[in-house]
């Protein structure tokens, strides 16, 4: 496997210079940072990717005012209590997207969020203290334990909230798969685990963040 450097000085050449790089390289939030957000914006975040998935995102973005208004600002303990009639009845409000799957996963995760908090002190907690080299194992957990979070929901989703995490994107995978790392995009937990190693030595390497070092991984396929 290809040293960080070597990764990086073909992610310049691609790219063209070290500024294009850098330019706009995702910085995770801080483990305080993550403690300070709501259990209500992880929620509400966490439905947010769940309708993005399959979706054009600047859609579900449009029309996510009405989502927070339906869903109670997204309070977990509210939504948590929502009858069926209620999540039926949402079906028909033609301000926000009627997937009832989709629908019915919010309540399923805000369930799953009560759970996280009565143990933990707060959803956030939860997230901020997951250690960045173990992160695969947190995307289990939430496939595990929430509801529509395989596949890449659930680190897109801790992308989103600003928890440090690398991401699987095509660039990536056949980037891994190039390094000899990983024969097929990682659903296994055994090339999950490798591919996390790999993003792990290159962390040590360069001392920056995963989520920095899973763009730069995206630019040597030269893809803008």
């Amino acid at each position: 496997m290809r040293s960080f450097q070597s990764i990086y000085d073909t992610a310049v050449l691609h790219r063209g210079s070290v500024e294009a790089v850098e330019e706009n390289l995702p910085k995770p939030k801080t483990p305080a940072q993550l403690r300070k957000l709501g259990d209500d914006r992880y929620l509400s975040e966490l439905s947010r990717r769940i309708f993005r998935a399959g979706l054009k995102h600047s859609m579900v973005d449009g029309k996510w005012p009405a989502f927070e208004e339906v869903f109670f600002g997204f309070n977990p303990l509210r939504v948590a209590m929502m009858s069926d009639e209620e999540l039926e009845g949402l079906t028909h409000n033609e301000a926000i997207i009627r997937h009832f799957g989709k629908i019915k996963a919010v309540r399923a995760n805000a369930i799953w969020m009560q759970d996280v908090i009565r143990e933990h002190g707060s959803f956030g907690e939860l997230i901020a203290g997951w250690e960045p080299e173990h992160i695969v194992d947190l995307w289990a957990l939430m496939k595990k334990q929430g509801a529509q979070l395989g596949g890449q929901s659930g680190s897109r989703f801790l992308r989103m909230v600003g928890k440090d995490t690398f991401l699987l994107t095509d660039d990536v995978v056949a980037v891994l798969k190039a390094e000899g790392v990983v024969e097929k995009l990682p659903t296994a937990k055994r090339d999950l685990q490798a591919a996390q190693e790999a993003f792990n030595l290159w962390r040590e390497e360069s001392g920056r963040s995963l989520a920095e070092i899973s763009r730069i991984v995206s630019y040597t396929t030269g893809a803008r």
